[in-house]
């Protein structure tokens, strides 16, 4: 165990090759969930936390960790689970998303497994919207459950979808008939917010839940619609984590290919902290955002969008 706990910032710099490294964990049962340790900055077993009043029931206290102030989430209640015991029997999971430290009480440690992405897969369409799951995985025979932490922070801390006014008047007298951004994203929490902020600002989307999709599509534009990649493909905005296909294979994949070299690809992604911007270059992305500041994304879109009718 105490090599687990010393090793996770170490392997946090693992990037490509649509290969990740999940932390598997426990929530008071023997079903082992997992988050990718891209995110997480250590584990470290539980100290006291003090209380709020007043505050969602999920949030079971904040706690100062190497000068940073954090608020600590019940992870099996924040997924609809029975709350965790006494938090000194338990573990903190310290990670970054959206640009903001974050807590995760958990019950107990598993390991860190090497996966391919090809190896995750969605969770199955009948689960529903209530589902906090982004994928699951099979490790030693047994599912392994990948929780969709956006969708946990959506609930706790609430997420910002308005856009300012200017943002929006820059995009009105532009002439949009028949051209679209095609968003490539797991999760559902995520897809909604791009798909808000493209309404607001009047573009049509397009959609694929992760790399693989998203590859199919534009790849059988090119074979059978050309003219969709050069006359109406504006962008693409993909996510990173991504089951079966990553962000950064998506984005060699298109680079690679003569067809669609010239798609301009934003990566949006919560992968802020300990993002590799070498990786970025590498794969050729035009465009790094951390998600999710619906006015910096709106921007992005906006200015893009621009370049491509004055093309």
């Amino acid at each position: 165990m105490s090599s687990l706990l010393s090793d996770v910032n170490q392997r946090t710099q693992l990037a490509g090759n649509n290969r990740l490294e999940i932390l598997m964990f426990y929530l008071g049962g023997k079903q082992r969930y997992g988050i990718n340790v891209f995110k997480v900055q250590e584990v470290i077993h539980c100290p006291p936390l003090t209380k709020l009043p007043n505050s969602n029931s999920i949030v079971r206290g904040i706690v100062n960790i190497r000068g940073k102030t954090m608020s600590v989430i019940d992870l099996a209640m924040a997924i609809g689970n029975r709350p965790l015991g006494d938090e000194k029997d338990c573990f903190l999971v310290v990670a970054e998303y959206n640009k903001t430290t974050q807590g995760f009480l958990v019950s107990g440690m598993d390991r860190i497994v090497n996966m391919n992405w090809e190896e995750i897969k969605a969770p199955p369409k009948g689960m529903g919207s209530a589902c906090y799951l982004t994928a699951i995985t099979t490790v030693d025979e047994a599912f392994v459950e990948i929780i969709d932490i956006e969708k946990v922070l959506a609930v706790v801390v609430g997420i910002k979808n308005e856009i300012a006014s200017e943002t929006i008047g820059k995009i009105d007298d532009m002439k949009q008939a028949g051209k679209f951004i095609l968003v490539v994203d797991d999760s559902v929490v995520a897809r909604k917010q791009i798909h808000c902020l493209l309404d607001q600002i009047g573009i049509a989307y397009k959609t694929a839940t992760n790399g693989r999709e998203g590859l199919d599509l534009l790849q059988g534009w090119a074979d059978n619609e050309p003219e969709i990649i050069s006359q109406s493909l504006m962008m693409v905005i993909s996510d990173v984590e991504m089951p079966e296909m990553d962000g950064y294979t998506l984005t060699k994949a298109i680079k690679e290919d003569p067809r669609l070299s010239k798609v301009y690809v934003t990566l949006h992604t919560s992968l802020s902290g300990v993002f590799n911007t070498a990786m970025v270059k590498k794969v050729g992305a035009d465009e790094f955002i951390s998600k999710y500041d619906p006015d910096i994304l709106g921007a992005a879109v906006v200015q893009q969008v621009q370049r491509f009718n004055n093309n």
